[in-house]
């Protein structure tokens, strides 16, 4: 049997696509459909909003309730009056604030003039903290201004902000800086 080229690739043709449609519609055994748990079923649903910019996008969290309080899904809250449902790209990611194994979980201290960070327990930074602030506030205390009237602050310590925070969180970062006597606090989505 000789064969063009063409004629090859017709009966190719032809022989893939009978193959490819004879298993449909000719099994008339009935099908049991199953439906699928969702993984939300047994979860948490908090509100919050997205701390990347100072949009306030809306965002909706879903944790686990199986004891270990584990990010499982992280979408656009469709009943928030500014994103109605939508995030960014950086938004979408949320869920890598709280599940990313590359996450920085001990805090790290550079020894001045050294080329390297070293890993400090949390009671070791903390403590180290305070005792800056304490002796830079301490330093640099204006209990009154030039006229004699009182001020109580201090100038020689600033503040910027992080997105990452909620209004709540803010506020009492705020408090906290303000009853120290700071007068530059700021907040990165101002700048």
């Amino acid at each position: 049997m000789k064969l063009t080229r063409r004629e090859f690739m017709q009966v190719t043709g032809a022989g893939a696509a009978g193959i490819a449609f004879s298993g449909l519609a000719l099994d008339l055994v009935p099908v049991c459909a199953h439906a699928q748990m969702l993984k939300l079923k047994y979860a948490k649903e908090t509100t919050t909003i997205c701390p990347y910019c100072a949009v306030g996008c809306g965002a909706i969290v879903h944790t686990s309730l199986k004891g270990d309080g584990r990010v499982i899904n992280i979408e656009g809250d469709p009943e928030h009056v500014i994103s109605r449902g939508s995030l960014c790209s950086k938004g979408a990611a949320l869920a890598q604030l709280t599940e990313n194994h590359m996450r920085l979980t001990d805090p790290l201290y550079r020894a001045p003039g050294a080329d390297r960070w070293q890993k400090v327990s949390w009671e070791w930074a903390l403590e180290r903290i305070a005792e800056r602030v304490q002796q830079t506030r301490d330093a640099n205390f204006d209990a009154k201004n030039r006229a004699g009237q009182a001020v109580n602050r201090t100038t020689a310590i600033a503040s910027v902000g992080s997105a990452a925070l909620d209004n709540e969180e803010c506020w009492i970062y705020q408090a906290l800086l303000r009853s120290l006597g700071l007068v530059y606090v700021e907040h990165q989505a101002r700048i």
